[in-house]
């Protein structure tokens, strides 16, 4: 009887549990190795569209997702003293894209993922490196404190600072800093109704969305110097920097402790890798084209490549070939939009907004226009789950 083949996933977050789930429904003998002490991420949400939604849908999750995340859509673009410039709904996006947009906490998805493994499958507290990617020949072979792994397989999704990436493509410069900084809460605000809405300003951005157990999700992004910090405490910062924009903003903040704000500065790799494998080893999610987060596709793109990568898992240079072409085009559309958002030029600012809103007045929100040749994505597996996308099943 032939053994099963082993694979390693170096990184317990999403990209690395979808993966870990593919390769172990599609037979191989799975260890997921996550440096930090548990799987729980510290607090935020995630934005899952059509695309990632359809490769979930693979590993038999996806309705399961659909069914615990809030629809997106219902809301649209404003600026800081609250006019709309766009709107947008659910169901227009779920019917342009074959599906909604949705939102949930990543702890909920990681719990969701984490269900579909054996539970001796994931070790945590782990640090884990590549000794040798391998090759045709040999197994890869992966150094952890307790001794050294062999591998058919090694999947890399350690993250933007990965650790792995240096090891396969040492002469590659990495991330570089996106000129900005980002900051999270997920929070109750009791009493507070409101549309979801991304508002722009001078070089700053905020975003309002409701998640479907009643907690607000909202997130900051300004144009500052790299390793910022508040001088006092960064729910102070919030204040001074949005605490006069439109509501419920104010309320938002009224409702956040200082230690409900999580604050990250930005940074995208802007110079593509020649390939995301080498040797047995495949890169997958930020360890291989991070991206900023002004399309919502960093996470997104992760679940992509971890499906596309389950299917190629014996070829990895038709995993390579399969999936830089398009993440590098989706990185670069995230870049610009960053560079549109992000806008501190009052006399650009003005013409933006003019243009969005005409454009908004003749055709789609420029919401949906911007998930055109991302959202409709499918993967290159059939699906196990019933795929439930009907308009209205929300």
């Amino acid at each position: 009887m032939s053994r099963a083949k082993r694979a390693v996933v170096i990184g317990g977050g999403i990209g690395g549990l979808t993966a870990a789930a593919a390769l172990h429904r599609g037979g191989l003998q799975v260890t997921v190795l996550e440096r930090a002490g548990s799987l729980q991420p510290i607090g935020a949400a995630i934005s899952l569209s059509p695309n990632a939604l359809r490769a979930l849908d693979v590993i038999g999750i996806g309705d399961e997702i659909r069914d615990l995340a809030a629809w997106q859509g219902d809301g649209g673009l404003r600026t800081p003293g609250g006019r709309w410039l766009s709107r947008s709904d659910a169901d227009a996006a779920a019917e342009r894209f074959g599906g909604p947009l949705v939102l949930l906490h990543r702890a909920t998805l990681i719990d969701s993922l984490a269900a579909l493994l054996p539970p001796d499958a994931v070790r945590t507290a782990v640090t884990a490196s590549v000794a040798d990617p391998g090759d045709a020949d040999r197994p890869a072979r992966v150094r952890t404190p307790d001794g050294e792994l062999e591998a058919d397989l090694v999947v890399a999704a350690d993250g933007i600072h990965s650790a792995v990436r240096r090891v396969l493509f040492p002469r590659h410069p990495g991330p570089v800093y996106s000129g900005f900084t980002t900051w999270r809460v997920v929070i109750p605000v009791p009493g507070v109704r409101f549309a979801s809405h991304e508002s722009w300003g001078p070089g700053r951005i905020w975003g309002t969305h409701p998640l479907k157990d009643g907690r607000v999700y909202a997130y900051a992004a300004a144009v500052t110097p790299a390793e910022g910090h508040a001088p006092d405490d960064e729910r102070a910062e919030l204040l001074r920097r949005y605490g006069d924009w439109h509501d419920p903003i104010p309320a938002v903040l009224a409702a956040a402790r200082p230690e409900d704000v999580l604050r990250h500065d930005v940074h995208h790799i802007a110079e593509p890798l020649p390939a995301y494998h080498r040797g047995r080893v495949a890169l997958l999610g930020d360890a291989a084209h991070a991206m900023p987060p002004t399309l919502g596709q960093g996470g997104n793109q992760a679940v992509e490549d971890a499906i596309v990568l389950a299917h190629h898992h014996a070829d990895l240079a038709a995993y390579t070939a399969a999936r830089l072409p398009r993440t590098t085009a989706v990185a670069r559309q995230a870049v610009k939009v960053a560079r549109l958002n992000m806008m501190s030029n009052r006399a650009g600012i003005a013409v933006r907004n003019a243009a969005i809103t005409a454009l908004s007045k003749t055709g789609p929100a420029l919401f949906l226009r911007s998930f055109d040749g991302i959202a409709d994505w499918r993967p290159p597996q059939s699906p196990y789950a019933s795929q439930r996308t009907r308009l209205g099943e929300r």
